[in-house]
């Protein structure tokens, strides 16, 4: 594997294991919601708040959760000895200003002591980039980028 494959592999465990991090914690909260209600009993009445809240928040964490799991898939798609040559799902991009990985909205991800940011196909930012190659440049908010390596 080259340097940057071996790179791209790393970024791309990174964020596995970050988000694999956030489906745990989903997780431990659904069932904790799941164990308040049910050891608060059968509903008291119609109007039983508690109950009905408890139940509310574990739904919303499954939401959550069903969501984190599509987003693994996604990671789990991108090859990481697949060199991309233009901005694209599944590419780190060097720019003048910084490190980006398009694949899911993940935030600052650190690789070898270098801050990489995972970024969405549907973020304004990847939209300028979109199809870009090494050497051009495209205006974000008043800033020129200029993308300086792909792959």
């Amino acid at each position: 594997m080259s340097d940057k494959t071996t790179l791209k592999a790393k970024i791309i465990e990174s964020c596995k294991q970050h988000h694999l991090e956030t489906i745990k914690n989903l997780t431990r909260e659904m069932d904790e919601h799941q164990q308040m209600a049910n050891d608060y009993g059968a509903p008291k009445d119609r109007y039983d708040a508690f109950r009905s809240q408890m139940l509310r928040r574990r739904d919303i964490f499954a939401e959550q959760l069903q969501k984190a799991n599509q987003e693994i898939t996604a990671l789990e798609m991108i090859k990481p000895e697949e060199i991309k040559k233009v901005v694209e799902f599944g590419a780190v991009v060097i720019t003048n200003q910084q490190k980006l990985f398009v694949s899911i909205s993940l935030g600052k991800v650190v690789v070898d002591k270098e801050i990489y940011v995972a970024i969405s196909p549907n973020v304004p930012l990847y939209q300028v980039l979109k199809g870009l190659k090494p050497g051009d440049t495209a205006v974000f908010n008043n800033n020129t980028i200029q993308v300086v390596d792909v792959f």
